[in-house]
């Protein structure tokens, strides 16, 4: 047997390098495809057990009879515990209940739309699904949200329940804005999908008076959090960013851009109550970000996002209809946090005794 020499060139290095990078990628693709395999098992296996209404017919061992004639008939296989098969169930349950609420969209639609959830859904490890289930049964549009948001960005299952335990579902997607009529159909419903209402800012750990200048630098001190908050897609391009228009300078609060709409996101942070003007100076601020960077051909119209501490739905309302540019208003919430301890605001029971003695 031939003695093994150590190669130097640097060109079959890299090519070593390059073979176990792709090896690595191959293993992971076959994960994948393994576990989009299984996951397509239990769905018919739940849909078995829901059409042949076997708990009812077999009783109430069913579960526990399935599960020993299971790993007698399949030996080799794991994931038919009892457990497990109750699990299976409601996994098509749950799910299953949003795809029969669109058979009454047009047929074509429906199984192009249901082939896409289903897509996202097989793709996902089972574990995710288990919490899911323990979390969302009786919403399948939650369950299908958080599918959504964990194809997309890759959480894992300690990510995905901590933001299960987080309002994000019912923020999501909830800004105020104007963009179904100042952006195409094929871009507004996307991106009235990464507001939120309110922005959670409680990573900045801000908890006494602070301005402006201070939240914003808070922020960006927190800037992977901050990106998180703001969803898929985004990619930090500059604070307090430069635009000279005409004789003056104008400095945007955060630029943003979104890799998903492929168009900037002007970003405007307010410490006050909204009002017309800023409608007006981030209108502004959009328009000339379309003069200034939007590049033709490769962006789309530039949006604008005002992230206040406090609006009146109206005024908002009023201001978006004014506005020929697509923007949004939001609000924010800084750590709601109440003191460990409150001396001298509430009287205690003896305080109350030698009060009332007093009196007497």
């Amino acid at each position: 047997m031939s003695k093994a020499i150590t190669i130097q060139d640097k060109n079959y290095l890299l090519w070593v390098k390059e073979l176990g990078s792709r090896y690595r990628k191959s293993q992971i693709k076959a994960a994948i495809k393994v576990n989009e395999e299984m996951l397509r098992f239990y769905w018919e296996l739940g849909r078995d057990i829901v059409e042949h209404d076997a708990e009812n017919k077999y009783g109430s061992s069913f579960y526990a009879s399935l599960s020993v004639d299971l790993k007698r008939e399949i030996p080799d296989a794991t994931g038919f515990s009892e457990r497990n098969l109750r699990y299976i169930k409601q996994f098509y349950s749950v799910y299953n209940k949003h795809f029969e609420n669109l058979q009454q969209v047009a047929a074509n639609f429906t199984q192009q739309l249901a082939e896409q959830i289903k897509q996202e859904l097989f793709s996902i490890p089972w574990a995710h699904h288990m919490l899911l289930i323990d979390k969302c049964k009786e919403n399948p549009k939650k369950a299908l949200f958080f599918v959504h948001q964990t194809a997309q960005n890759g959480w894992s299952r300690n990510m995905l329940h901590n933001f299960l335990d987080t309002d994000l579902y019912e923020r999501q997607g909830k800004a105020m804005t104007n963009f179904s009529r100042t952006l195409p159909d094929e871009t507004s419903g996307l991106a009235q999908e990464l507001t939120k209402d309110p922005y959670d800012f409680a990573f900045t750990g801000i908890t006494g008076r602070y301005n402006e200048h201070l939240l914003k630098d808070k922020l960006l001190d927190n800037i992977t959090k901050f990106l998180v908050e703001l969803g898929t897609g985004f990619a930090f391009v500059g604070k307090e960013y430069r635009l000279q228009i005409g004789e003056t300078e104008h400095f945007i609060d955060l630029l943003f851009y979104n890799l998903n709409l492929s168009c900037y996101v002007v970003i405007e942070v307010k410490i006050g109550k909204f009002g017309f003007s800023d409608a007006g100076q981030l209108g502004g601020y959009v328009v000339a970000c379309n003069h200034l960077l939007k590049k033709k051909g490769r962006d789309n119209p530039t949006i604008g996002i005002l992230i206040c501490k406090e609006k009146d739905n109206l005024v908002a309302q009023y201001a978006l209809e004014a506005s020929s540019q697509p923007l949004g208003i939001s609000e924010y919430e800084l750590a709601k946090l109440y003191p460990e301890k409150v001396e001298g605001t509430i009287p205690t029971i003896e305080e109350l005794e030698q009060i009332e003695k007093r009196l007497d």
